[in-house]
């Protein structure tokens, strides 16, 4: 089920909202993917995936929304990611503090479909590697998952001037949910100041649970304004 409209209503109140509130700075990306991966893993049945992210900034703190469609076996259609967070430098790295709300709607009756997320970024360039490394903990997670923790690094590499080639290791412990390990490698190439295409493979060490735990190649495009 594809929900386009629903996607440009929600982006379309960030855009009002911006105004108002005099926001000092503005993003919009709207794109496509072969599917939609979230942690490592496949979120979409392996169906394409329209998504739009909105973000509104002021100074160092910011406000965003993300919208894709979305599959899951208990039920859901959508994912909208809300966050409100703040960005920073200090001892030559670059910080990235968020508190982070995920709604999945269309879950079946009693699925516990929205939880909140507080997830930091540290960021450091090291000689020609771009390196993050990201914390994500939830107290409270996704249906039966209670407390759950996703640490993930990544690298990138500049190999032309519109051209990175990126990899990242990733692992997630969940109390109530599964444990794995995963990874993905893959390219990002702007064909214009403002398109952008990513293909990557994406794979975990847990294959037995489930489709969402196997590998897959996956293909995206960017548009940002």
């Amino acid at each position: 089920m594809s929900h386009s409209p629903f996607l440009i209503a929600t982006i379309a109140a960030v855009v009002c909202f911006a105004g108002p509130v005099s926001a000092q700075s503005f993003g919009l990306d709207v794109g496509v993917a072969s599917q939609y991966t979230g942690k490592g893993l496949g979120k979409s049945n392996e169906k394409v995936a329209p998504f739009a992210k909105a973000e509104v900034g002021f100074g160092d703190g910011y406000a965003s929304v993300f919208v894709s469609d979305a599959a899951g076996s208990q039920g859901f259609d959508m994912e909208i990611v809300s966050t409100v967070g703040w960005r920073s430098k200090a001892a030559g790295l670059d910080f990235d503090l968020g508190v982070v709300n995920r709604d999945l709607p269309g879950a079946r009756a009693g699925v516990d479909d929205n939880f909140w997320e507080y997830q930091a970024d540290a960021s450091r360039k090291l000689g020609a590697v771009a390196t993050r490394l990201r914390v994500n903990y939830s107290p409270d997670g996704f249906a039966a998952t209670k407390q759950a923790w996703w640490v993930e690094l990544q690298g990138t590499v500049s190999v032309a001037a519109n051209t990175k080639v990126s990899a990242a290791v990733g692992n997630r412990m969940a109390d109530g949910g599964v444990d794995y390990n995963a990874w993905n490698v893959g390219a990002k190439h702007k064909l214009t100041d403002a398109f952008a295409v990513d293909l990557r493979w994406y794979d975990t060490d847990r294959h037995s649970v489930g489709e969402p735990y196997e590998g897959r190649l996956v293909a995206a495009a960017t548009y940002s304004f």
